[in-house]
């Protein structure tokens, strides 16, 4: 059967188009159709919003797998954090990871700005250790 397979284990959380699904029990699934998913460690709550680069990444996640009705509003926050980071930063490769991400955003490839957000929170995380 065609699909992707996910393995997901008691306590793990799903996100699908906008619905949050949490398993009582370990399970396996097939996702047959196109659809906007996180799982596990991708999904970030509310509260660990913390930090610029984290304000993009949840704004960027509610894009990907929010309801129809969050995602516009949620686009333009993401962008906005978005702006505000790149006229705060003076790392070329944060600007140019943001950049991407944006256009990633804008372009309706919700999960490749996932990615890109995630790597500038690890950027993030090793500017502020310093």
């Amino acid at each position: 059967m065609a699909g992707l397979g996910i393995r997901l284990s008691a306590g793990d959380k799903l996100i699908v188009n906008g619905a949050a699904i949490e398993f009582e029990t370990d399970a396996h699934l097939r996702l047959a159709n196109q659809v906007n998913f996180l799982f596990g460690k991708q999904i970030m709550g509310p509260q660990e919003a913390t930090t610029p680069a984290r304000r993009i990444y949840f704004a960027l996640q509610t894009v990907h797998v929010g309801t129809l009705e969050e995602r516009e509003a949620a686009l333009r926050d993401a962008c906005y954090f978005i702006d505000m980071f790149v006229a705060e930063t003076t790392s070329h490769t944060a600007r140019t990871l943001l950049a991407q991400t944006k256009q990633a955003a804008e372009t309706g490839h919700g999960y490749q700005a996932l990615r890109l957000a995630r790597r500038i929170i690890r950027h993030e995380d090793a500017v502020l250790s310093v």
